[in-house]
C-alpha cells in the first residue's frame, strides 16, 4: 500500500512536467509533419500539396549548402568541444592550486546569454576595428587579417570557432564530474603496478567514463543540428548564404519567406537528419565500446 502511494506521488509530480514537454516539443512536431504536406502562407487557407515540398527541398541548392554548414558544425562541435573539454576535466582533476577559479572560468560562456556572445564576437571579428585582427597586426601576421564575417570562406570557420568556445565548460563539468566517480583504488592499484599517468588514462579512467562520453557526444550532435541564435545573430545566414544552416533557412522561409509548409518540411528534414546521425554515431560508439570490451 505504501509503495501505491509512493508511485501515484511521483505521477503526480512527473505529470506537469510531461503535460509541458509534450505541448511544447512532442505536439509541435506532429503539426509540423502535417504543414509540410501543405501549401500555405499563413493567411490563405491551406492547400495539400502532397511531397511537392519535399521535392523541392531536395532541388534546392541553399537547402543543401546549409546541410553541409550544418555538418561543419557537427564536425566542429564533436571533435572539437569534446576533446579539449576532456582534456581540461582530466587536467583540472587534480588537486592544484587555482582549480576551482579555472574551473569557473570553463563553465562562464555556458552561462552568458548566447546573444551577448554574438555581438562579442562580431566585434572581436570586425574587420576594421576588431581585437582579432588588430591583433594580427601588432603581431606582424597583416596577411592573415580577414574580414572573417564578411568572406564567405571564411564566415563559417569563424563562428564553428564560437561555438566550440561557447559549449566546451558545458562537457567540461559533465567530464569532471564524471571523472570523479572513478573508483580510487583501481588508480591506486594501478600505480602500485606501475602504470603511467597515461597509462592510468587510457585503460583505467577513460574505459570508466566511456558511457558519459558516448551521451555527451550524442548530446554534442543534437545541439549543433539546432544551432540557429548565434549563427542568425552573427551574420544572419550571409553573407551569401555561406552561414546558412538548416535551422536558420528554416525561420527564413517560414517566417520571412511565409512559406509555412515548405518550412515545415525543413524542420521534418533536420528531424530526420539528427535522428539518423545521432542513431549511426551511437552505434559506432557502441561498437567501439564492444570492441574494447573484446
Amino acid at each position: 500500500m505504501h509503495l501505491l502511494k509512493s508511485r501515484w506521488k511521483i505521477a503526480l509530480g512527473v505529470i506537469p512536467a510531461l503535460l509541458v514537454y509534450c505541448i511544447f516539443s512532442i505536439i509541435p512536431i506532429f503539426i509540423s509533419f502535417y504543414y509540410s504536406f501543405m501549401s500555405w502562407n499563413g493567411f490563405s487557407p491551406m492547400e495539400y500539396v502532397g511531397l511537392a515540398n519535399f521535392r523541392a527541398i531536395l532541388n534546392d541548392s541553399v537547402f543543401w549548402l546549409s546541410v553541409r554548414n550544418n555538418l561543419i558544425v557537427v564536425a566542429a562541435s564533436v571533435f572539437g568541444q569534446i576533446p579539449i573539454a576532456l582534456v581540461l576535466a582530466l587536467l583540472l582533476n587534480r588537486k592544484i592550486k587555482g582549480a576551482k577559479f579555472f574551473r569557473t572560468i570553463a563553465f562562464l560562456p555556458v552561462v552568458i546569454s548566447t546573444v551577448v556572445i554574438s555581438l562579442t564576437w562580431r566585434m572581436i571579428y570586425n574587420v576594421e576595428q576588431g581585437l582579432l585582427n588588430h591583433l594580427l597586426n601588432n603581431l606582424g601576421l597583416s596577411a592573415l587579417a580577414q574580414n572573417w564575417l564578411g568572406n564567405p570562406d571564411y564566415a563559417m570557420y569563424a563562428i564553428a570557432a564560437v561555438i566550440i568556445w561557447q559549449f566546451v565548460g558545458l562537457y567540461f563539468i559533465i567530464f569532471l564530474s564524471a571523472l570523479q566517480t572513478v573508483p580510487k583504488d583501481i588508480l591506486e592499484a594501478a600505480e602500485l603496478d606501475g602504470a603511467t599517468e597515461w597509462q592510468k588514462t587510457r585503460y583505467v579512467t577513460l574505459p570508466s567514463i566511456w558511457g558519459v562520453i558516448i551521451i555527451a557526444v550524442i548530446l554534442c550532435i543534437s545541439g549543433s543540428l539546432k544551432t540557429f541564435d548565434l549563427i542568425y545573430v552573427m551574420t544572419g545566414g550571409g553573407p551569401a548564404n555561406a552561414t546558412e544552416v538548416m535551422a536558420t533557412y528554416m525561420y527564413t522561409e517560414t517566417f520571412q519567406g511565409l512559406r509555412y509548409g515548405y518550412g515545415s518540411a525543413i524542420s521534418v528534414l533536420i528531424f530526420v537528419f539528427s535522428i539518423a546521425i545521432i542513431v549511426c554515431a551511437n552505434m559506432l560508439l557502441k561498437k567501439r565500446t564492444g570492441t574494447k570490451r573484446a
